[in-house]
This record gives structure tokens, sequence and C-alpha cells, in this order.
């Protein structure tokens, strides 16, 4: 990777800044710099980051050095410092105001002083893989990427750019899905979010198979008629919604279940139980369980320190399987009579096994 570091001017920065409707990017130095590549993330500074970008300016202070990398056409793409790019573009073109002045509201002197304002850059050279070798790395401190954006990063293409339409959008297709009629997905589709949840869902977590096999491909119809599918079983199943519906592994569900054939009324009867029961810590878990029966989704309440110590202490410290007498710390509490039969966690239905016997209860 050859590297050079230049110093720019803002002026000639966002000369012929644009924002380009239609996911046609951003562009800037005179149309020659491609501010937002398809390998990069969406414009996620908040106000207060943003507005940090110009105060730095304004008084003079060093801003951090960004990273441009040259194309096989002589222009440029911005590898890193899009988000302080696009924070000094829409101030200069009048998107927002900073202590409620607009660039325009500025004196000819205050204007100046920012255009005038030198931008430390690196132009760097070299293969693709280099260049996204170098965009993991100078990504790690700062708005870090997420595992999403830097995949996002390797497998640009028609796949992926007609994916983050559906799925990368604020408001896109695929949040407005999700979200009608209560939230079903959980994050945010602007940090990926959501791509990467329905790219989990379809392919039994392997994210980075399934890119790599649809990279080329002209579009993410499958990826979007399976969410499709998803979200519609969620609706027609679980006919009650609730808020700790939405970190539900559901794809997962689906891939398993679609085919079964459930009765909603039963399901909705037995969720709206167990939402009550005490001993349910993970509610969301309340929805894998009533499908797989496999109680390690509820994770059942513990029993106490206190129900230990008083079972342990009518027990005489005796383990009522192999009848040694053991110290409280060598020994398990188990339910007497099991959750999944009725049995509560208090201290009247527990009883303390040796760690060996426990163990070897538990495992048959």
């Amino acid at each position: 990777m050859k590297i050079e570091l230049h110093t720019i001017p803002v002026r000639d920065v966002i000369d012929s800044y644009e924002e380009r409707a239609n996911e046609e990017g951003v562009v800037a130095y005179g149309g020659k710099l491609d501010v937002r590549p398809k390998y990069q993330r969406e414009f996620v500074y908040k106000d207060k980051q943003r507005d940090a970008v110009i105060e730095t300016i304004k008084n003079s202070f060093p801003l951090n050095v960004m990273y441009w990398v040259k194309t096989d056409i002589g222009n440029f793409e911005v590898l890193d410092g899009q988000q302080r790019t696009i924070s000094i573009g829409q101030y200069v073109t009048g998107d927002f105001s900073l202590n409620d002045r607009f660039f325009h509201n500025l004196t000819d002197e205050e204007q100046d002083q920012i255009l005038d304002y030198e931008l430390m850059i690196y132009f760097c050279e070299g293969t693709d893989k280099e260049r996204l070798d170098w965009f993991k790395i100078i990504n790690i401190a700062g708005e870090k990427l997420t595992d999403q954006e830097l995949r996002n990063a390797v497998y640009t293409g028609p796949w992926l750019s007609d994916a983050k339409l559906k799925f990368s959008k604020s408001n896109c297709a695929a949040y407005l899905l999700a979200n009608d009629g209560g939230q079903l997905v959980s994050g945010s589709p602007i940090r990926q979010e959501y791509l990467e949840t329905a790219l989990s869902w379809i392919n039994d977590g392997k994210i980075e198979d399934y890119m790599a096999k649809h990279q080329h491909n002209p579009n993410a119809d499958e990826l979007w008629d399976y969410f499709q599918n998803v979200i519609a079983w969620v609706r027609q199943t679980f006919t009650n919604y609730r808020r700790e519906m939405s970190s539900v592994e559901w794809g997962k569900l689906y891939n398993e279940f679609k085919d079964a054939k459930l009765n909603a009324d039963k399901l909705e009867t037995e969720i709206k139980e167990l939402m009550q029961d005490e001993d349910v810590t993970k509610k969301a878990g309340i929805y894998p369980y009533v499908l797989t029966r496999q109680e390690k989704y509820l994770n059942i309440r513990a029993f106490t320190d206190r129900m230990k110590r008083e079972t342990y202490e009518r027990q005489d410290g005796v383990c009522p399987d192999c009848k040694k007498h053991f110290e409280i710390g060598e020994m398990e509490a188990d339910h007497i009579t099991p959750w999944s039969e009725g049995g509560k966690t208090i201290a009247e239905n527990c009883q303390m096994f040796c760690k060996e016997d426990n163990r070897r209860k538990s495992s048959k």
C-alpha cells in the first residue's frame, strides 16, 4: 500500500459537494471524490458529533487525518473520514446550523476561516485486498464499525446495493414491515443490524458464506422474500404482540417450524401463563420454549443462597443419593418437583445433592 500525505483546504474538498438521491452516493472535490463508496456505511454521526467537527475547524484545532484511495480512473474514494467530510459538506451547504448560525450567516472572515482550514489527507494506492485490509485497521478507533459493516466492505457488489436498499435505510422496507403491529427485530437499519439479522436467519448464522455466494447476483430478492415470509409467519402464529418479541431469533424458529401445524390460540394461552410465572426470568425465551420445549430458553430462577443454606441444614449436609456428608460448597441445589411439573423455586421444593450425584441426575 503506497501512502502519501497531502494538506487540502476545506474549500477544495467540498467543491461541488452533492448528496445524490436514489443511492447515487455523495460526491465532492470537484466531482472527483466518492465520499460514500458502496462498501461504506451510512452517515451515522449524531448532532453532537457533527457539531464537534465544525467547532474543531472553527477553532483551528487539529482534525484527525483522513484516507482517500486512488481509483483506476484517477479519482478518489473516501476510505476513512466519510462522517467528518459529510459533516463539513452539510454545514457549508446549509443543511444545519451551529449555535443558531448557518454558514451563510457567518461573516466573510468567518467563512474564509472555515474554507481555508487545511485537512490532512493520505492518498492511498494498492490492490483491493490491501485497501480493504487497511480499511479494517484504520476503523478500529472512532465510530467503530459493526461486524456487518466490515462484511459489506468485503462483499460489495450489485447484490449488496439492493440488499442495503431493502434492509439498511431509515424507514426501509424491512424496518417498516418488522414494526407494523409491534417491533419484531431489534437494532438499527443504518448500522446494518436488520441486514445482519436477516442474513443470520436465512443461512443458519453463516453470514459470510451467504454473502460470498450471492455477491454478484443482480438483486437481493431471495433474502427479501424470506424475510417477509418469516415476519408473516410470526404474526400469524403469535397473535398477541409483546415487547419481548423484538429479541427473539424468529428466523431459526421459522426454519424449523414453518410447516408444523400450530394452534395460535393454545400457544397464546400457554405464553400468557408463562409470562406470569416468576420462575421464568427470560420472558423472550418463552417463544422458543413453547415450540421446542427446551427449558434452557427460560433461564429458570435459581435457588438463592438462603434457600440452599436452609435446605443444607435441614438435610444435615447429607446427600440424599449417596448418603455421604459434604460441605455446602461441595453440593448443588435441585428442584424436588421439577419446574416443568409445576414445582416452584422455593425452599420447600429444594434438595441438595453432592455435585457428582446432581450432575449424574441432570444428565438422565
